[in-house]
């Protein structure tokens, strides 16, 4: 039988006297992680609206290079983006948001691999504008997408990227994303193999990340130029 409930669940075993995980017995699938904008105070993220956003979206990703580790784009010209989003938007295994500033779209990000009935998504197709790019309203998108999914209670948040891309995997690191390690030749785009670092965040670590994010994001720990004091 299995021991007391109070046990470390390191140490629990089935009937059989083998080690087994900790019991979910109240476990209950979340919603996908839709609903209303989510606003911050430095930005604010909304379910992509193709007809609204292509357009400015075209013209904030002004730099190629920055499309280098991402499966699409560049594109040519902003019929063949907006068909590219049309199709991104449609997918039911995605759910593309647009992050805006004063308004404006000027960075991408999805929920992917939505995968309720095991409490684990993705966040991904992350494209940051040079405008969005290493400010405070690009660090609070990703917190408040982290956040959506933990509060419906989701139990994993995933981060997945090219190995030889050095930026993002920094920048998983720095929004607080444990490395899990390598997956060799797991992808093939753009006719070349890629090997794919993969990083999470589960449900108990997140309340030390929101504190983190909280205190991180409060105006004071910007000085008067905007730089920070403290840093994330």
């Amino acid at each position: 039988m299995n021991r007391a409930q109070d046990q470390d669940p390191a140490d629990r075993t089935d009937e059989y006297g083998r080690p087994i995980g900790p019991p979910l017995d109240d476990w209950t699938a979340p919603p996908r992680p839709t609903g209303p904008p989510m606003v911050g105070r430095y930005v604010e993220v909304v379910e992509t609206d193709v007809e609204a956003h292509a357009g400015a979206l075209f013209a904030a990703f002004t730099e190629p290079a920055d499309w280098t580790y991402l499966a699409h784009g560049p594109f040519d010209d902003v019929a063949t983006f907006t068909e590219w989003l049309h199709a991104s938007c449609a997918n039911d295994a995605a759910l593309f948001h647009t992050i805006l500033v004063d308004g404006d779209p000027v960075g991408l990000a999805a929920y992917l691999r939505i995968d309720p009935r095991m409490g684990s998504v993705e966040v991904g197709s992350i494209h940051f504008s040079r405008a969005l790019q290493r400010t405070p309203a690009s660090t609070e998108a990703m917190f408040l997408m982290m956040q959506r999914a933990f509060d419906l209670g989701y139990r994993r948040y995933e981060w997945k990227c090219d190995a030889l891309n050095a930026p993002s995997r920094a920048a998983a690191a720095r929004l607080g994303f444990i490395f899990e390690g390598i997956f060799r030749q797991a992808v093939i785009y753009k006719q070349r193999s890629r090997d794919t670092a993969w990083f999470s965040i589960t449900d108990s670590e997140w309340p030390a990340r929101r504190a983190a994010f909280t205190a991180w994001l409060d105006p004071s720990n910007f000085d008067p130029d905007g730089t920070q004091r403290t840093r994330l």
